[in-house]
């Protein structure tokens, strides 16, 4: 039997010609870059495991939450400001990473871990034990 997790956004276009970020601004501040990241879910005899690529994110920079069961990922990526070189190309921007996804019923929230390794987030959602059953003793009067 599988889990439900279900993003809570549309599937988007993965082809390399296609703008996949979303720039959002306010006048207080600058414009930054909002990205959806890649997200890959599979499934163990334990429970399931995300892997979401996010290149640039430090621990630091990073916050994963859940509540009623929504599971929330945001990751922020600062650019180094102490460049010499003057840019001509920009491809990689500075910004943030958000994604969110409803869990099933059956995830247990208590242990849920992550791991970040080489910009990669490992995120483990194990699921609730199962009740065993049990023989019920009947009192005769």
């Amino acid at each position: 039997m599988s889990e439900s997790i279900e993003p809570n956004r549309p599937e988007r276009d993965d082809s390399p010609n296609r703008e996949e970020a979303a720039l959002s601004q306010s006048e207080e501040s600058p414009q930054r870059w909002v990205r959806t990241p890649p997200i890959d879910i599979y499934e163990t005899e334990e429970g399931l495991v995300l892997c979401a690529d996010l290149p640039g994110v430090s621990a630091e920079n990073l916050d994963l939450q859940v509540q009623d069961n929504r599971l929330t990922l945001f990751g922020r990526v600062d650019m180094p400001n102490d460049r010499l070189e003057s840019l001509v190309h920009q491809e990689y921007h500075q910004g943030d990473f958000l994604r969110s996804f409803i869990l099933s019923d059956d995830v247990d929230h208590e242990r849920i871990s992550a791991k970040l390794t080489d910009g990669v987030l490992e995120v483990r959602l194990p699921r609730v034990p199962r009740s065993q059953p049990r023989k019920i003793s009947i009192q005769a009067d």
